[in-house]
């Protein structure tokens, strides 16, 4: 049965579920327009920040979900979709919760928009009513992803569009932010004690080790885990953005109290010479707006969303830029707008000091500037190795544009999370496949048990790395050798082993994939007496590689067919026995 819990009136969940950042794009496109027509709560989160068990208690939700490859879910929405799938939610469970679905996709694929196809029949299924029949934005339709069937929940409140500017403005002035929720309070504050390089250095890669100890609390973490940390950003941006903007980086705002710093509002500007804060609501507390805009708006990183092109067109006072930010938040520029700012990399600084005639207000500001977010990286120690300390494998990315325009990724709050490699027990025989940074985790891994064979027998491991040379990015070299002499838990003598293979070591490259079908009967030895397989590292091609190589491996040594080779591997993943942890 559905939850007995009062449901929140005239409340708007917008969920979103994003693999390259359109569906986010509708999503906050979306919640805008909702509160423009009067809706008086409206919410826009990542589907993978909302807890699916509260989804009976929700009176009104969109769902706005894409599809990647073959029909596939985004990585942010494969949990909520697990839940969903389970056996003992009722076909009442979402007895009076209005939804609606709305896919984006492309119709070139074989599974065009399956993801919104599957959700809306299994939300159905489940008792929960739709008000409109789904949506689907095809990329291949002439005026780009329709989201014309997306404005059904709202109010009749009618505000056509944005050219009535002071409506607008103090309507801005009560919206939400129309982002994703914010974090609460940081789990912990770290410090940094250590920051060696991996690769060499004139190798053209930047790969770091770094060390972190907390500051003011303990820390707790399991092998798998992802640590979150908010970057910081360039004072000389902050504050070419400000002086930009014409802000006063003095001035005091207030910012909602309920959920730490980071969600926005509600704020007002307060005069720079108020001393006296005692008639702000008790709710909220004065903030710098340098400090703000520092702690939450990404100025200087994220590129802006096509949206932000459409509002500053009706700020701006020279006619030729109006009419270019008119065609770039057109479905006739949407190619022009692409090669102009996703590919270029333009930040939201950038943009407004390439349309010098646009003046925003900061209300409008809060709304459209991505938010600064929190940057996911594996950990790759053991927290029982390293009680206090939590180390990291950083890539430090810099690449050059199609306009040869420098780019460099930017780099402490902290926030502990469960990654989606977690942690086996040490009974667990592991197959560990982890190229590049991918090794980062399994340092973990490797850590953790060596720790654990001291005390307890423990399952072997056997660990694939991959790299360029031995030379430029072999990281961890020494690491991974120590433990694979002397009895060390990556032996032979324990039953497991360590294999690397050098892509550019030779004329014939050599990848992971390689190295495991070379090891064919080991890995179907380990994988008859009951292996997890753990994969990490780009999401490109290796993922797919690697899985083909496990399918032949079945194959081969079962004597089964390779489509039957492939369904015992599919039983794998459904035991919890197959993880990927991939990422572009």
């Amino acid at each position: 049965m559905g939850s007995v819990e009062e449901k929140p009136d005239n409340q708007l969940l917008i969920l979103c579920a994003s693999q390259t950042g359109n569906a986010v794009d509708a999503a906050e496109r979306l919640g805008r327009e909702a509160e423009r027509r009067g809706c008086p709560s409206v919410s826009v989160l990542s589907i993978d920040e909302f807890q699916p068990s509260d989804l009976p208690n929700q009176e009104a939700v969109i769902f706005v979900v894409s599809t990647t490859g073959q029909g596939e879910n985004p990585d942010s929405m494969k949990g909520f979709w697990r839940f969903l799938l389970q056996k003992n939610l009722t076909r009442e469970w979402l007895e009076g919760v209005n939804y609606a679905v709305f896919g984006l996709g492309d119709s070139s694929y074989q599974k065009y928009n399956f993801v919104a196809k599957k959700l809306d029949k299994r939300l159905s299924d489940l008792g929960a009513m739709a008000i409109i029949e789904r949506g689907l934005g095809d990329d291949q339709h002439p005026s780009g992803l329709n989201y014309r069937t997306l404005m059904f929940v709202c109010q009749t409140t009618r505000v056509t569009d944005l050219k009535d500017l002071g409506m607008q403005i103090e309507r801005a002035r009560s919206m939400t932010p129309g982002k994703f929720s914010g974090k609460n309070q940081p789990d912990c504050f770290l410090k940094m004690t250590k920051n060696h390089l991996l690769s060499r250095a004139d190798s053209g890669k930047d790969v770091r080790h770094m060390e972190f100890e907390a500051v003011s609390s303990s820390i707790d973490y399991e092998v798998g885990g992802v640590l979150e940390i908010l970057p910081g950003q360039s004072p000389a941006a902050v504050d070419a953005f400000i002086q930009r903007c014409n802000l006063d980086p003095e001035s005091y705002i207030t910012v909602a109290e309920n959920n730490y710093v980071f969600p926005l509002i509600p704020f007002q500007v307060q005069p720079r010479d108020k001393e006296n804060h005692g008639s702000l609501n008790p709710s909220s507390f004065p903030m710098k707006l340098k400090s703000f805009v520092e702690l939450t708006m990404d100025v200087a990183s994220a590129s802006p969303r096509r949206y932000i092109f459409e509002v500053m067109s009706y700020f701006a006072t020279a006619e030729h830029e109006k009419e270019r930010l008119q065609y770039f938040a057109s479905p006739e520029g949407r190619d022009d707008l692409y090669q102009y700012n996703q590919k270029e990399r333009r930040t939201v600084l950038e943009v407004l000091e390439d349309f010098p005639s646009v003046q925003m207000p900061l209300e409008w500001l809060v709304q459209l500037v991505p938010p600064l977010k929190t940057r996911a990286f594996s950990i790759s120690s053991s927290h029982s190795a390293h009680p206090n300390q939590v180390h990291l494998t950083v890539s430090v990315v810099s690449w050059t544009t199609p306009y040869k325009r420098k780019r460099a990724g930017v780099f402490i709050p902290a926030w502990f999370s469960k990654g989606s490699l977690p942690a086996p027990p040490p009974s667990l025989p592991l197959i560990l496949i982890g190229p590049g940074t991918g090794c980062a985790p399994f340092r973990g891994f490797v850590e953790e048990r060596a720790l654990q064979s001291k005390t307890i027998p423990t399952a072997p491991i056997l660990f694939f790395f991959g790299c360029r040379n031995e030379k430029d990015d072999f990281l961890y070299r020494d690491f991974w050798s120590s433990h694979s002499q002397n009895n060390g838990v990556l032996s032979e003598d324990k039953g497991g082993g360590f294999h690397v293979a050098f892509s550019r070591a030779q004329p014939q490259k050599v990848y992971v994939q390689h190295k495991i079908r070379e090891n064919s009967k080991r890995i179907w030895s380990l994988l008859t007496q009951g292996a997890a397989v753990y994969v990490a590292g780009s999401a490109n091609k290796m993922p797919s590689d690697v899985l083909l190589a496990f399918e032949e491996i079945v194959s081969r040594e079962s004597g089964v067919s390779r489509g039957d080779a492939l369904r015992w591997i599919r039983t794998l993943e459904k035991a919890g026995k197959y993880h990927v942890e991939a990422w572009s």
